[in-house]
């Protein structure tokens, strides 16, 4: 049975279907962005410190592990267009939800089941990704990637022009929950599923274990990661309260933060694609790492705004493709179903989350937001060191 066309299809406008995936990465993320850049506020109105803020996002951190963990067949029986088109425009509801919580725990409750639908549009979009590229043949993991952080930065610049008219974060995340609906309806109504690659088929009659334990490669795939996730997570949920309380800097302007970073991140992600052709995964993440040390090091440092705002954007550039390259090569493993691999290195990935957001609000609030980022420098070096399980040789091999 055809599904219900959309409004594209009625007016006569369609989408080829790799630019649907393109078109699910950036309703997942402009789902969840506005969130971030009213955080500042939100955390002023509950009248909590760094790391009570910290242990109430790890609602979305435990629902998405919870997911990973146990959302495997429940994915594989809805299908992946019904994960998107149903559960991606009720996202945004408990953010909205979370915009009125009055205490941590209140915050903590309306972010968990967030981190659920989280989970799964996660593999799923991924996967979609993968599929896309392989049916292609051309390589447009980072640039799906690229339109998630667009989306990011959109709905960060929204949060920041919201702040600025002085639009109440409650007004503005109810509004994100209409517009994200409106939008899902009007580019996703169409959406198909990729059909498998050739390695799914072979491992089909698999059940999908709830769990899936990583690998030796799938571990060193983490590390790898784990600097650019932690410093992007820590960019999204900081970098507000960063420049309020280093600089005493307005709300609009702390809306603003999370834009540049998310808007240079954004920028690499579209064209790292190419670079990665005509170099390599190897020397492309490398050169990202290295940026990403020299922005952390600069907002750590920084006593002047404008400054910091360059160096939300040099760590937007050097965590842009590393997530991502190490999405591919967990994808293109052989020894194991690609939906087993993803799995398994986003759920162990995920963990940075996990601890991350207590992590850094304790130690922002015993030592300064300023050590939020600068922990971070020493993960970025052991990055620096294991990178080379991006070659594209290593990662085809079984274990």
């Amino acid at each position: 049975m055809n599904p219900t066309p959309s409004l594209l299809q009625r007016l006569g406008l369609t989408m080829p279907e790799h630019r649907r995936v393109f078109a699910s990465f950036f309703l997942y993320a402009f789902c969840m962005g506005g969130f971030f850049p009213r955080l500042a506020e939100i955390q002023r109105a509950m009248g909590v410190g760094e790391g009570a803020l910290g242990l109430a996002l790890i609602g979305v951190a435990a629902g998405t592990l919870i997911s990973l963990t146990f959302g495997a067949q429940v994915i594989e029986r809805m299908g992946h267009r019904r994960v998107l088109v149903w559960l991606l425009p009720v996202l945004p509801v408990f953010y909205a939800l979370a915009a009125h919580a009055t205490t941590p725990l209140l915050m903590f409750a309306c972010l968990f089941p967030a981190g659920l639908l989280v989970g799964a549009v996660e593999v799923v979009v991924n996967l979609e990704a993968d599929r896309a590229e392989h049916q292609s043949g051309r390589r447009l993991m980072n640039r799906s990637h690229a339109f998630w952080s667009i989306g990011f930065f959109s709905a960060a610049a929204l949060g920041a022009l919201m702040a600025w008219l002085g639009v109440s974060p409650q007004w503005h995340l109810a509004g994100v929950v209409l517009l994200a609906a409106a939008a899902t309806a009007l580019l996703l109504g169409r959406f198909e599923a990729a059909p498998l690659r050739e390695a799914d088929h072979s491992h089909a009659e698999t059940t999908p274990p709830r769990f899936a334990m990583p690998s030796a490669a799938i571990l060193v795939l983490v590390v790898v990661t784990l600097p650019a996730m932690v410093l992007e997570g820590a960019g999204f949920d900081w970098s507000a309260i960063y420049m309020r309380d280093v600089f005493g800097s307005s709300a609009f302007l702390g809306g603003v933060a999370v834009a540049t970073g998310a808007a240079a991140q954004a920028l690499m992600r579209y064209f790292a694609d190419g670079f990665v052709e005509r170099h390599s995964p190897v020397v492309v993440a490398r050169l990202l790492l290295s940026v990403l040390a020299v922005g952390c090091a600069t907002v750590f440092f920084s006593g002047w705004p404008a400054l910091s705002l360059l160096g939300f954007a040099l760590m937007g550039v050097g965590s842009s493709a590393i997530f991502p390259l190490a999405m591919s090569a967990a994808a293109q493993r052989r020894d194991r179903p690609s939906t087993v691999n993803v799995a398994s290195l986003a759920q162990t990935a995920f963990v940075s989350f996990l601890l991350a957001p207590p992590l850094l609000g304790l130690v922002a609030q015993q030592f300064g937001i300023r050590w939020s980022f600068g922990i971070a420098l020493p993960l970025v070096v052991a990055s620096l060191w294991l990178c080379s399980v991006l070659d594209a040789s290593a990662v085809e091999k079984p274990d």
